[in-house]
């Protein structure tokens, strides 16, 4: 059964308080919806809401604008949108919109006006004003459109209107409330993560040798929609045999072999929300030796990682954990070679493991918030509970690697699960799909 999947409007009312409580004193915030993109000539591609926006409304039509203000008064923050007005020619031919009295019934805005209202409406509500903020440093037309509201408001300089002096990227604010997730948010990264468990199973029991790997990219998709996750979070990798050490192969266009390994990365998206899956399994159901070796080694060096998790626990320190303990592995099969010391201490199976550990994981699949990054590289942020993330290591060994024994080559294993850091450690959300050897055969052969 399909739950409800939609966030209380409290929650984002609650989250507009939350930004306007961080805002400088006597500042306005401009936060800009999507636009719809052009695929072809007249089509579009399905439109998605620019995360940021709909984070702070819920408000899913393109072109809309969100406007945030904290004055030097007492209690006179307010939250202002202005979208596109009621057309009924318009909703006939592309939707219903929501129009201008429905805004602010249906998502408690305190006042909404339409796009044609813009200018009339915002430039007094810039004047007087300190600053300015944006926080979309990607969306160059609606910089350079907050610019031309700035010039208009400084021409108005000689009637005595005061224009705001600074333009401040407020970027770091969203990033920040976004990275600690509420408990409703959990409720649907948890419902995501099982729609998305089952499409990996779905996806196992359909492989075949011989099918193309756009068929069991078909199988996932289904079986996301058919549970209310109508979209993928991302472009589905569906990666067989080499293909798998291509990180980010998304052709899904080659035909599956028997013998080889089959890794699929892919998750729905659910009321905005991404899981972000990963699993790797053989065509024919049953892992040769070399296969089951690389990939018992990659699997053990994920539980190794999730069970570390806990506040305070850094990427960095993950890291140390999961390199350490897959080149002392590969070195005992014999993929690396040379003095295990002076293995170890360069890191050595980075040349297999050739991404990050994992990634923040929200409404974006590779979501914002800080890392705490250091020149090395090194993530130093410390966890803390309601941080969602990835754990994925891999191991890629290319059929061109010819400094290994041909048996390794070709092989490309990764396993990734969403991990939700708790008061006293984490909960794996990704709960049902099938990733030890004994399960994934056990549910090929059904």
């Amino acid at each position: 059964m399909i739950k409800n999947t939609l966030l209380p409007v409290a929650e984002f009312c609650q989250r507009r308080r939350d930004f306007i409580a961080q805002m400088p004193e006597n500042s306005i915030a401009l936060i800009s919806a999507g636009k719809e993109v052009t695929r072809s000539n007249d089509t579009e591609y399905p439109f998605c809401q620019h995360k940021h926006f709909y984070y702070l409304t819920g408000f899913n039509e393109p072109d809309a604008m969100l406007v945030l203000i904290n004055t030097d008064k007492l209690n006179a923050a307010q939250s202002i949108l202005f979208s596109r007005e009621k057309d009924a020619l318009q909703e006939i031919w592309h939707g219903r919109r929501v129009g201008q009295a429905k805004a602010i019934d249906d998502y408690q805005v305190d006042d909404c006006f339409s796009l044609a209202e813009i200018d009339q409406q915002l430039l007094p509500l810039m004047s007087g004003k300190s600053a300015v903020l944006i926080c979309q440093p990607e969306l160059a037309e609606f910089q350079q459109q907050v610019l031309d509201w700035l010039n208009k408001v400084r021409k108005a300089a000689r009637s005595g209107i005061k224009a705001p002096n600074s333009l401040i990227d407020c970027s770091d604010i969203l990033d920040e409330m976004r990275l600690h997730k509420s408990p409703a948010e959990l409720d649907i990264m948890r419902q995501v993560n099982v729609i998305s468990g089952a499409a990996h199973q779905r996806a196992m029991q359909a492989t075949k040798t011989g099918k193309f790997e756009y068929q069991i990219e078909a199988e996932l998709l289904h079986e996301f929609a058919i549970h209310g996750a109508r979209y993928p979070a991302y472009g589905s990798i569906v990666a067989g045999g080499d293909n798998a050490n291509i990180l980010h192969y998304t052709d899904n266009d080659d035909t599956l072999n028997d013998g080889d390994l089959l890794l699929i990365d892919a998750g729905g998206e659910l009321a905005g929300y991404a899981a972000d899956i990963t699993r790797t399994f053989p065509v024919n159901g049953q892992f040769s030796e070399p296969q089951a070796l690389i990939y018992q080694l990659v699997l053990d060096s994920q539980n190794l990682a999730i069970n570390a998790i806990k506040p305070l626990q850094t990427f960095a320190q993950l890291n140390h954990i999961v390199c350490d303990f897959l080149t002392q592995g590969l070195y005992d099969l014999g993929v690396l070679q040379g003095d295990i010391t002076e293995l170890l201490a360069k890191k050595a199976c980075k040349k297999y493991f050739i991404h990050g550990l994992g990634h923040w994981l929200g409404l974006d699949v590779h979501d914002v918030g800080d890392y705490h990054s250091n020149q090395q590289r090194e993530q130093l942020r410390p966890f803390a509970a309601g941080m969602v993330m990835t754990i994925e290591p891999g191991i890629y060994i290319p059929l061109s690697d010819h400094s290994v024994d041909e048996k390794w080559r070709g092989i490309g294993v990764r396993i990734e699960d969403n991990i939700l850091v708790t008061t006293n450690g984490f909960e794996n959300l990704t709960i049902n799909a099938a990733k030890s050897i004994a399960d994934i055969e056990q549910m090929m052969s059904q």
